[in-house]
């Protein structure tokens, strides 16, 4: 197995977490599935899957920041909603966001449910750099 690199953009990561919010292999960042919090853990734009997917990508951002790339580098997203509503609800900001064409490889998956409350969606990622 490839040596990876744990990366870890703040101090505040609690260290109770199983996860890393991210993983660099080589040129390649996995992005763990995260969902809309705040630095205290808290719902950012409660019952807004448009306010949540900014807040998720602003997270990914930071991440990306921190290791020399921005969200031009993300390469693919598997996003998991509520509701095929909400996925639809979402396409204006991923052009808002990531400026294409070329997009980022996308899956878009409806589940039953996320491990947060009140999250709407919860989205992973994989970029480049």
């Amino acid at each position: 197995m490839s040596s990876y690199q744990p990366i870890i953009p703040n101090s505040n990561w609690p260290e109770r977490f199983t996860f890393s919010p991210a993983v660099r292999v080589g040129n390649l960042v996995f992005l763990s599935g995260t969902t809309a919090t705040d630095d205290k853990g808290k719902i950012v734009g409660p019952g807004d899957i448009v306010a949540q997917t900014r807040r998720i990508f602003e997270k990914f951002e930071i991440i990306l920041k921190s290791v020399g790339g921005d969200l031009s580098n993300i390469i693919e997203t598997t996003d998991y909603f509520l509701s095929l509503e909400d996925y639809n609800k979402t396409a204006d900001l991923r052009r808002e966001l990531f400026k294409g064409p070329p997009w980022p490889a996308a899956t878009g998956v409806v589940v039953s449910g996320l491990i947060r409350p009140d999250a709407l969606i919860e989205i992973k990622g994989i970029a480049a750099l």
